[in-house]
């Protein structure tokens, strides 16, 4: 029962848009399918550093490092800023493809890696989270913890796979149509902007 309380709560939680969904989409619309799964497979392995910071610091570590915490914060904040004005002011419309010798694999993994890297309230959901799922507090915890984690990766690649993929079937009407380009280009750095503000002025 704890285990499929954990899955229908996480499918919810990874439902919910956030930097990661965002680019996993303007991934899949700009690039294609195949590009949006790299997309997804690299915000699911930036969530790793995260993932083992939250087993291994207890909560009284986590609150006397709120130092960290900022500096940290602040960087992701700059990075999704960057991002946000680089897709604004850019004098090229994004390139909507559907070939695959475009694609930078490596690239399109990196920056998704980056985006969830850079997200400290990872850490901190991860902290408050997976506690509640796991039974024991002897020397089985963090086995269990990190079983409840890796299955919360597993449904994030799916989810974010699926999201990516439904974006994709979007990209021939954004190829034909430049305006239609010009416009996504506004909204997506309008979003990562806020995404950037928002952490910025977020607390613990």
């Amino acid at each position: 029962m704890n285990t499929v309380s954990f899955l229908i709560t996480s499918f919810i939680i990874i439902l919910i848009p956030g930097t990661g969904v965002t680019y996993t989409i303007s991934t899949g619309i700009i690039k294609g399918k195949k590009a949006s799964i790299f997309a997804a497979l690299g915000c699911t392995i930036g969530i790793i550093p995260h993932l083992c910071l939250s087993i291994v610091l207890s909560s009284y570590i986590m609150k006397m490092n709120n130092t960290t915490f900022f500096i940290l914060k602040l960087i992701g904040s700059v990075y999704l800023l960057y991002l946000g004005i680089g897709i604004m002011t850019s004098k090229t419309s994004f390139e909507i493809t559907d070939s695959e010798s475009s694609l930078k694999a490596s690239k399109i993994i990196r920056s998704g890696i980056f985006i969830n890297l850079l997200n400290p309230k990872l850490t901190l959901f991860f902290f408050s989270f997976l506690p509640q799922y796991a039974k024991s507090t002897g020397k089985y915890y963090i086995t269990e913890c990190l079983f409840y984690g890796l299955v919360f990766m597993i449904i994030t690649l799916l989810v974010f796979i699926g999201y990516g993929l439904l974006a994709g079937l979007t990209n021939k009407f954004f190829k034909d149509s430049p305006k239609n380009v010009c416009i996504l280009q506004k909204i997506f750095g309008i979003i990562f902007i806020i995404f950037a503000i928002k952490l910025a002025f977020s607390s613990i």
